[in-house]
C-alpha cells in the first residue's frame, strides 16, 4: 500500500497471449483463440491476485465478454484475503461507444467505466437505462492521444484499487508503457505464426526508439506443453 500510495497509481501487469512471431490476434483483428487451456488458467489465476482488471473498448469489442473468476480454490483464495468475490472489470472508452447488448453487460462481474467528460455524456445520452450498468464512472481529462493516466492512477487508488491486470490491447498498453506506469509483463509464447502488418501486438502507438525503451528483467519463465510462459519486471529506460 506504501508503494502504491507514493506512486499515487495502482500496481499494473499486462497479462497477454501472443503467437511466436509477437501477435495478439490475426490482421483482421479477429478475437484470439489460439491459446490453450493451460493458458486460460494461467489468465484466470493472474485476474484473481487482482483488485481490477482495464481493458480497451476494442478488446470488448472482440470479445463481447470479459474473464471473471470461477475456480473455486481461486474464489476461496480471494475469500481469505479480503477481497470481494469478483475484481473490477473497468472498460477504458475515451468516446463512452459501448454496445449495451454485449454480453459483458449481462456477466455477474463489478463494471466500471473509465472515460472523458465527452465520452460519460454520450454513454448516458445513448443508453436512456433505469439501471446503468456500470456501478462507476470515472470521468478523467483527454490529452492529445491518450487519457490523463495520473488523474486516472489517483482515482483509482482513491477508490481502493491497489492492483491491476491490463488485459489490452495494444494501444493501451503503449499509452500505459508512455507513463511509465506498467510494473510488469506476463506474455504466453504460443506455437503457431499469424504474420500480416496490420496484426496487432502485445504494445502498439508509435513504438519508442532504441534509447527510449523500456528494459525488462526476466523473473521467471515456465514450459507447459508447447507454450512458453514469461514473467518480466518492468526498468527503466535505458
Amino acid at each position: 500500500m506504501a508503494k502504491n500510495a507514493t506512486l499515487h497509481r495502482p500496481h499494473m501487469t499486462v497479462v497477454l497471449a501472443m503467437s511466436a512471431d509477437g501477435k495478439i490476434a490475426d490482421g483482421m483483428r479477429s478475437p484470439a483463440r489460439f491459446t490453450s487451456s493451460a493458458d486460460r488458467a494461467h489468465l484466470e489465476k493472474q485476474v484473481a491476485l487482482e483488485d481490477g482488471v482495464l481493458f480497451g473498448a476494442g478488446t470488448l469489442r472482440a470479445y463481447g465478454t470479459t474473464l471473471g473468476v470461477s475456480n473455486p480454490q481461486l474464489l476461496q483464495l480471494r475469500q481469505q484475503r479480503g477481497l470481494q468475490t469478483q475484481p473490477v472489470q473497468i472498460v477504458c472508452s475515451r468516446q463512452g461507444k459501448l454496445d449495451p447488448q454485449l454480453r459483458f453487460f449481462r456477466q455477474q462481474v463489478p463494471r466500471w467505466l473509465l472515460t472523458t467528460a465527452t465520452g460519460a455524456q454520450h454513454w448516458k445520452l445513448q443508453n436512456d437505462l433505469v439501471v446503468n450498468p456500470f456501478e462507476q464512472i470515472l470521468i478523467v481529462n483527454s490529452l492529445t492521444k491518450s487519457l490523463d493516466w495520473h488523474d486516472a492512477g489517483q482515482q483509482l487508488i482513491q477508490l481502493g484499487i491497489q492492483r491491476l491486470a491490463i488485459l489490452g490491447g495494444g494501444e493501451l498498453v503503449a499509452s500505459l508503457l508512455e507513463v511509465d506506469f506498467i510494473d510488469e509483463f506476463w506474455l504466453t509464447v504460443c506455437p503457431l505464426i499469424l504474420g500480416g502488418a496490420t496484426a496487432p501486438t502485445p504494445v502498439e502507438g508509435e513504438g519508442f526508439s532504441e534509447q527510449l525503451a523500456r528494459r525488462l528483467e526476466l523473473l521467471e519463465i515456465e514450459r507447459i506443453d508447447q507454450e512458453i510462459f514469461l514473467h518480466y519486471r518492468v526498468g527503466s529506460r535505458k
